[in-house]
């Protein structure tokens, strides 16, 4: 714990430094990071009142009447009285805070796309990957629900199926090259032989970027093989794992399979914990070299 607490400090240190918040004002700006954050909120919500500003930001909130107190001052916002408490008043930018804010909001895109402008395209999606790990991980509040999609593959979505899990399992689990190779051989025997009427492979998508994906395979007449579940580290948490899954289920039983099985690894925490509570059960565990690592291989079947 105390090497972890180490490296936890240490990658503040990095990051504070890497966003330049140790100087004197936020982008070389007359704010403070805490008085761009306020005019941040005050910007991208409608009439926000002092108390949600608080919760969002947890800040105290003595010190974020004086914040605003200094910003009315200045005349860089105003307050109109709630219609439904009169000790509430609802806050917005003046035209002199939207002027006084906009400079800055364009420095920051212009800061983090220099940033991300040093990363080749696959190592910007591994930062930006583990930054979605890191607010998962530490409780970030869920973003609001946008709607997805599960459609059926086409042309690109396999060469991003072997991509995904070769880099996210690589990222996350530390597995080498020999996992994408094995994904890459998977998808190859589903496009080859592929049988429409008796498997499927599902692609989970939200505004044009795939989000996840899972495939149902023939094992044999009476028997189907779920493979290649994955979920993009933005996607998890919203119950799309299941979604995939249940698909997967309904399918097999919709054309007339008897069983579903799959073969996974015990370290797999998230997928497993989707197997059990879909019905699937353990019936055979093997230790395996693979991957570069010592493991512990599993099958899980289900009844249909």
């Amino acid at each position: 714990m105390r090497q972890h607490a180490g490296s936890v400090r240490s990658f503040n240190r990095f990051y504070t430094k890497q966003i330049g918040l140790l100087r004197k004002g936020y982008l070389d700006s007359a704010f403070s990071l805490a008085e761009v954050r306020v005019l941040y909120e005050l910007g991208r919500k409608k009439h926000p009142i002092a108390v949600d500003i608080a919760k969002e930001l947890d800040l105290d909130a003595g010190y974020l009447s004086r914040l605003l107190a200094k910003f009315e001052k200045r005349g860089l916002i105003s307050r109109k009285a709630s219609g439904t408490d009169a000790r509430q008043s609802h806050l917005s930018l003046t035209k002199r805070g939207r002027q006084a804010f906009a400079p800055l909001e364009v420095k920051t895109q212009r800061q983090v796309t220099a940033m991300l402008n040093r990363l080749s395209a696959s190592d910007q999606q591994r930062l930006v990957d583990a930054m979605h790990t890191i607010e998962a991980l530490l409780g970030a509040e869920p973003q609001p629900e946008r709607p997805y999609t599960l459609r059926c593959h086409k042309p690109g979505d396999m060469g991003w199926v072997v991509h995904r899990h070769g880099a996210l399992y690589a990222a996350e689990y530390g597995w080498d090259e020999s996992f994408e190779a094995l994904t890459a051989e998977i998808v190859a025997k589903f496009i080859q032989n592929f049988d429409p009427k008796r498997e499927r492979c599902w692609i989970a998508e939200q505004d044009g970027t795939n989000l996840g994906c899972v495939f149902l395979v023939k094992k044999s007449d009476r028997v189907a093989k779920l493979r290649l579940l994955l979920l993009e580290p933005a996607a998890r948490g919203l119950g799309l794992g299941k979604r995939l899954v249940d698909e997967c289920i309904g399918f097999a039983r919709e054309v007339g399979y008897r069983k579903m099985t799959l073969w996974t690894q015990s370290n797999l925490h998230a997928a497993r914990h989707i197997y059990a509570s879909a019905g699937f059960r353990l019936v055979k565990k093997w230790p395996v070299k693979q991957f570069g690592h010592e493991m512990l291989s599993e099958t899980w079947d289900l009844k249909l």
